[in-house]
């Protein structure tokens, strides 16, 4: 596994590929499932969500740089903050499922290249 995006190869190349205009959705979300993602941590252990026009959102991050850089955009780099290491299918599968409202997942949301996962829409509706 790669150090610096903790084996989020394949998720990144799909990214690219959705923003050069050929990404495939299926592909893209097996990419995401099999990755192994940074989440933020509350401080009693939560994974957090954040409320943006009625759906909430869980941040995950392919690398520590791009979880700083979301932290630095929010004012909070200079706080030294936790996260857990996860697989995305473990997001989608075990943690969104447990939550009230209608929950999607967006990557990198600070990076060059943010991509959203959004709830589906018989969940939102």
């Amino acid at each position: 596994m790669d150090d610096e995006t903790h084996g989020c190869d394949a998720l990144l190349a799909e990214i690219d590929a959705f923003y050069q205009g050929f990404g495939h959705s299926a592909a893209l979300t097996s990419a995401f499932r099999d990755a192994v993602v940074l989440v933020p941590l509350t401080d009693d252990e939560r994974i957090p969500t954040s409320a943006v026009v009625g759906i909430d959102w869980v941040c995950a991050f392919t690398s520590e740089y791009e979880y700083a850089r979301y932290l630095v955009a929010r004012g909070e780099g200079s706080e030294v903050r936790k996260y857990h290491a996860v697989l995305g299918r473990r997001i989608v599968d075990d943690l969104i499922p447990t939550l009230q409202a209608p929950t999607g997942v967006v990557v990198d949301p600070c990076g060059a290249a943010p991509m959203a996962f959004p709830p589906a829409a018989e969940d939102v509706a």
